[in-house]
């Protein structure tokens, strides 16, 4: 039996192979030339410092970026909409490629610059026209910064082609946990978790706000009410915060219906894709984050010395676990 006409007319597989092997041969280039290896040593604000892509010589790094994502994008292909449905080694096989590969490119090559950006992106827009924060816009947005987005964006339409053709050619019914009834259950107490972390950590960000010094020295927080760190560390708080409130609406009703209040949209539906792909975002980048503080033995001795600043950062690998399966649930709730 032939797949269903918007299985084999699904774009994501296509665009995910297109995405990959675009950037395949860009490595390949760079293995060629010699030039435009954005990570590692290469990386003015990562290099040696951060991040786990330092572990890769540059030497190294472009050939193995070309063969991870040449191969992932002949994955991808293999996952478009055709009535051929692979043997169940090779599905087997393909899963478990994508799985890593996705993984890859959207928790370890990103890191904690992705989610820096992301957090501070509201107060780069607004202050912009005001000139503050005093940042050069021009050391900020490089091309290492734009490579990371670009492995993000790759490994979500990777997962999210893997996904799809899962379930095209499983056997047998979907698990019982996945119907729509059962995901608002367990998706009720993901988003509530993934609303709670967040506010912890924008507390602490308050607090040195309210001259309270968490975390630090007196000293070290007049220093940031002198220079003006505290209003960037209570921006991010208000971020967090913003994001928690819209966490709570994957499972509430003004998440699935636009409210009222909103001219020209009050009563219709939210697409699911509105929902679901900026929570994903933010929880792949709040995990690659994550990954970054646990390498850093700085962060280490923090949590050891019981630094109540630090102590919410220690939960975020929760809070981008909790929040990918807030978003999950939305999906599964909504993809009738």
């Amino acid at each position: 039996m032939n797949p269903p006409l918007r299985d084999r007319l699904d774009p994501v597989a296509p665009l995910a192979a297109a995405w990959l092997g675009g950037w395949g041969v860009l490595a390949l280039v760079s293995t060629l030339t010699g030039a435009g290896y954005p990570f590692g040593a290469n990386d003015p604000h990562g290099g040696d410092a951060a991040g786990l892509l330092r572990l890769v010589p540059v030497s190294v790094g472009p050939p193995l970026f070309a063969a991870v994502l040449l191969t992932a994008a002949v994955a991808a292909l293999a996952m478009t909409g055709t009535s051929i449905r692979p043997s169940r080694p090779l599905r087997t096989l393909i899963t478990g490629y994508a799985a890593t590969v996705a993984l890859a490119l959207a928790v370890v090559v990103p890191g904690m610059r992705v989610l820096a950006l992301l957090g501070y992106a509201p107060m780069l827009i607004i202050g912009a026209p005001f000139g503050w924060p005093p940042v050069d816009y021009a050391e900020l947005f490089t091309w290492p910064l734009f490579a990371r987005f670009a492995a993000l964006a790759g490994g979500m339409l990777l997962a999210g082609a893997l996904v799809r053709w899962r379930r095209r050619v499983a056997d047998g019914p979907a698990p019982a946990w996945t119907t729509p009834a059962s995901a608002a259950r367990w998706g009720r107490w993901a988003a509530w978790t993934a609303a709670v972390v967040p506010v912890l950590y924008a507390l602490t960000r308050f607090a040195w706000l309210f001259d309270i010094p968490l975390g630090m020295t007196r000293e070290t927080l007049a220093e940031m009410r002198a220079d003006g760190a505290v209003w960037a560390g209570a921006g991010l708080g208000a971020f967090a915060v913003v994001g928690a409130v819209l966490t709570l609406g994957l499972v509430a009703r003004w998440g699935e219906r636009f409210p009222r209040w909103l001219p020209g949209l009050a009563g219709r539906p939210v697409p699911v894709l509105l929902a679901v792909v900026p929570a994903g975002l933010v929880a792949l980048a709040v995990l690659a984050a994550s990954l970054d503080l646990l390498a850093a033995p700085e962060f280490a001795d923090l949590i050891r010395e019981g630094n109540s600043a630090a102590l919410p950062m220690a939960l975020w690998p929760v809070w981008a676990v909790a929040l990918a399966a807030a978003a999950y649930a939305y999906q599964l709730r909504r993809r009738a």
